[in-house]
């Protein structure tokens, strides 16, 4: 069937949409981290200043409520963004296939599109705490690197898939890829906030730079908690987006492995996220050494993405550059 133009433009514009809102969103949750300390010093001053306060049950007396702090309204208002980004996003990946007449998951372009979706549903789902909210303007950079990198360096004009893609096993072996990565992206940067944060424990703050940024924070006990589940819930699922490419390629070339570079990076990239888990378990291994280990996993998977798919060649070599 021919491709829909008119439907593949509405879902450029919806990707260019959720990408100008993440933007506004991020600058604003900028702000709100900037001014957490700030809000907290106002607090202290003015309890510290004599300032009159209100008598609770004084007949007569008026009471105003106190003003939400501006770190919560902007945290507010820059969460409230992300879930509008988030939609138009996702349509952007749905009216792509609606205008190909296939899954969306044939390039480049559309496999980083699938997985920071993912990463900002995450984001949103598990970071909507008051506690946790910081943490999210950390996950959003790399979010708008890569959906920046998606829309100049990797974007594919609307097309039919090459014949080696025209399988039924592209929803399901690269729908589960590239939602673990998805989810493997927020535990990679919970690991280095992770590494960060434990620098500067809880209710400290040096004078230095590094010190005041990484007071904001939240604890690293939360920090390595959510490194550890996003990890738990993604790890199944690259191992079986390994196991089902397996199934695939056997289908498709007439054998289960290869040891296509594709192949290879992305088994070591499983063994590495493994040895994290194991590393999680073993004492003495919990803290740094395991954090580490993720950061590994993490930049291995980065590799796989982008290095393989477009500098080694291999037969997954299919990108779609322009």
């Amino acid at each position: 069937m021919p491709i829909n133009e008119t439907i593949s433009q509405y879902s450029d514009w919806s990707f260019e949409s959720a990408f100008t809102i993440y933007v506004l969103a991020f600058i604003m949750l900028i702000a709100q981290y900037a001014s957490v300390k700030a809000t907290a010093v106002q607090a202290k001053e003015l309890v510290g200043s004599g300032a009159p306060v209100a008598a609770a049950g004084v007949p007569g007396r008026v009471v105003q409520a106190p003003k939400r702090p501006l770190s919560e309204r902007l945290a507010g208002m820059g969460y409230a963004l992300l879930v509008l980004a988030l939609i138009l996003h996702v349509s952007a990946v749905v009216l792509r296939g609606f205008a190909t007449h296939r899954f969306p998951l044939g390039n480049m372009y559309e496999f980083v599109t699938m997985a920071t979706a993912a990463a900002a549903l995450t984001s949103i789902v598990l970071l909507r705490k008051k506690t946790m909210r910081p943490m999210i303007v950390f996950v959003l950079a790399p979010i708008l690197v890569l959906m920046f990198l998606a829309a100049t360096k990797l974007y594919a004009d609307a097309a039919p898939v090459v014949p080696a893609l025209r399988s039924y096993w592209l929803p399901i072996h690269v729908t589960i890829v590239s939602v673990g990565s998805g989810i493997l992206l927020v535990s990679g940067v919970a690991s280095l906030l992770f590494l960060l944060r434990i620098r500067q424990p809880a209710g400290e703050e040096s004078g230095s730079f590094w010190g005041k940024f990484a007071s904001r924070l939240p604890d690293a006990q939360s920090l390595d908690r959510l490194a550890y589940k996003t990890t738990i819930i993604a790890f199944p699922l690259f191992g079986a987006g390994v196991i089902l490419g397996a199934i695939w390629a056997e289908a498709a070339w007439g054998r289960f492995w290869g040891w296509d570079p594709k192949e290879t990076m992305s088994f070591i990239t499983w063994i590495i996220y493994a040895a994290y888990l194991h590393a999680r378990a073993t004492s003495g291994w919990r803290n740094t050494r395991a954090a580490w280990i993720n950061v590994g996993g993490f930049t291995a998977m980065l590799f796989n993405l982008f290095i393989i798919n477009m500098v080694v060649s291999g037969l997954h070599s299919y990108a779609g550059l322009t």
